[in-house]
């Protein structure tokens, strides 16, 4: 707290210039090798993903392209013009009865957790599921113990849906995974005009 009469604005300003804006965006093709470094790490060190070897740019650039090509958000946040996390929303299962039904997933740097990056990404992946008409959304979180994901979803009204155990194995371990769910819209309310 400031002392009474003392002027703080010049140091309030410096403030301000040296704290990181972050902000989000739809990806783009140079994001890949960021993109593709990021999820690596998750791969390489974490159980938070049941993938053993990193994919390559490549094959991350494939799997970008398939969720662009279903018109499902591709974000990523910047820092100070770089890239310090992603996320998307995939189709939660191929057949089409779950066409109304989205998967997030989120990847933030390790350098920058614990910043409400997972948060600002979380909001837009919803949002613009949710402009788009989806109706559910839900979170399949690899270990039980994954804490900070499983915060920031209930942090979104995402609710316990299921826990399946044991069902991964890495790092000489079983893993388990977290099931929650979150509608969008008007969830199950009301039919979507599709099919009325």
């Amino acid at each position: 707290m400031a002392r009474p009469g003392r002027d703080t604005s010049v140091r309030d300003a410096k403030m301000d210039c040296m704290a990181p804006t972050v902000s989000h965006r739809p990806s783009t093709g140079d994001d890949l090798p960021r993109i593709t470094e990021i999820y690596a790490h998750y791969v390489q060190n974490t159980i938070s993903t049941f993938e053993i070897d990193p994919p390559d740019h490549a094959e991350m650039a494939r799997r970008r392209l398939d969720i662009l090509g279903r018109k499902l958000p591709y974000l990523v946040a910047e820092s100070n013009g770089i890239v310090v996390g992603y996320a998307y929303a995939s189709p939660y299962r191929p057949r089409p009865a779950y066409r109304f039904t989205v998967e997030d997933s989120i990847y933030v740097h390790p350098d920058h957790v614990r910043k409400g990056i997972g948060r600002l990404l979380l909001s837009a992946v919803i949002a613009s599921c949710e402009s788009q008409g989806f109706r559910q959304m839900v979170a399949v979180i690899g270990n039980s113990a994954n804490a900070s994901s499983i915060g920031l979803h209930e942090t979104f009204g995402f609710r316990h849906a299921g826990l399946l155990r044991s069902v991964g194995l890495k790092f000489g371990g079983w893993i388990d995974t977290v099931l929650m769910q979150r509608p969008l819209g008007d969830g199950d309310s009301t039919l979507p005009t599709e099919i009325l």
